[in-house]
């Protein structure tokens, strides 16, 4: 009975032993086990994050490759969009050129042809003119008739008259026909630097003092501005001249027929103006003359238009300065107010 408890006593404790050793060794395997588990996870997620600041490099890398990239395409547009614009700018120059070199041509052809016989009507009518002069002197002399003298003497008056009306008129049409001449004539001036503030200096001088040997007794106030930082500015200095010395005529012209109209206390003042806006290099001519109209405005660059009286103009000055300003690639702007100013304004690149 003794043995049989032992025995059962023993298997009990043999049992839990190997129990507890059982359970010992699955918790020994389960816990390293599950070691190795967050051993592996710790691994992992150290990969991933390795990973993950890899990828994150790489993309900050391909961003600025990327902007790189797109700062040169940018650079690039702006130079093929600016060499664009150059070349439009170009071709509509050498278009306009062409246009003002065949009407040049055409217009040269038409001066010539009328010149010959023109001049033949002018040289014909002065000597005609002297020749009825003559014919009255010898009249004179002759003893006629009184009721013969009397129907004779009206006759040779009224030639005479016609003849000096031809002889005015023929010289009017010669002055076109040279203006018109000159009006096609083919640029032969090259381009230079030249100072802007001087040039205009010159040429308000010249066509005030050209003015006034013309026109005897006009005075006229003359004011200047001279604008600093323009510097010399490439042009063609004997073009951009007889643009300044039409436009001051004109000037001079505008207050001359205003003082006509106005009373004594009137002042005729013509200011020149010259400043650096932007990259523009501007000149102004101001009068405050009898102005334009305004249904005039849009016609006067077109040729042969003219708002001054028969004999006064051509129509061909402000025309011909505004195709010189527009082959220099500048502008040419008109401001008016009927009856009490005009400004043109000159813009030239720097």
């Amino acid at each position: 009975m003794v043995l049989l408890d032992i025995s059962i006593q023993s298997r009990v404790i043999i049992g839990i032993s190997a129990m507890v050793l059982l359970f010992s060794s699955f918790l020994v395997t389960f816990i390293a086990t599950q070691r190795k588990k967050l051993q592996y996870h710790k691994n992992l997620q150290a990969i991933q994050e390795e990973q993950k600041n890899a990828l994150l490099q790489q993309n900050a890398l391909l961003e600025d490759r990327v902007g790189e990239r797109t700062a040169e395409l940018s650079e690039q547009k702006d130079a093929l969009q600016t060499a664009l614009s150059e070349l439009k700018s170009s071709q509509l120059q050498l278009i306009q050129k062409e246009k003002m070199a065949s009407l040049g041509e055409l217009t040269a052809g038409i001066a010539h042809e009328i010149q010959n016989p023109l001049n033949f009507v002018n040289n014909f009518a002065e000597i005609n003119a002297e020749l009825f002069d003559e014919m009255k002197e010898k009249l004179a002399e002759d003893q006629l008739p009184e009721k013969l003298k009397l129907e004779i003497d009206p006759l040779i008056g009224d030639l005479t008259e016609n003849l000096i009306k031809i002889v005015h008129h023929g010289k009017r049409a010669d002055n076109i026909v040279k203006n018109m001449l000159q009006h096609s004539r083919k640029q032969s001036g090259e381009m230079e630097l030249a100072d802007i503030n001087i040039l205009a200096e010159e040429y308000l001088q010249l066509s005030y003092h050209g003015y006034r040997a013309k026109h005897k007794g006009f005075n006229c106030t003359v004011k200047t501005s001279f604008g600093d930082g323009i510097g010399r500015i490439n042009i063609i200095p004997e073009d951009i001249g007889r643009i300044l010395i039409n436009l001051f005529n004109n000037a001079f012209y505008s207050t001359t027929e205003k003082q006509k109209t106005k009373s004594s206390d009137y002042i005729p003042v013509v200011s020149l103006t010259t400043k650096k806006n932007g990259n523009k290099a501007e000149i102004s001519i101001r009068d405050n003359g009898i102005g334009i109209s305004q249904k005039f405005i849009d016609k006067i660059y077109q040729p042969f238009f003219t708002t001054k009286p028969t004999g006064e103009g051509t129509g061909l000055g402000l025309s011909m300065s505004y195709d010189i300003i527009k082959a220099h690639q500048g502008n040419l702007k008109v401001e008016s107010v009927e009856g009490e100013f005009a400004e043109f304004t000159i813009e030239l690149n720097c």
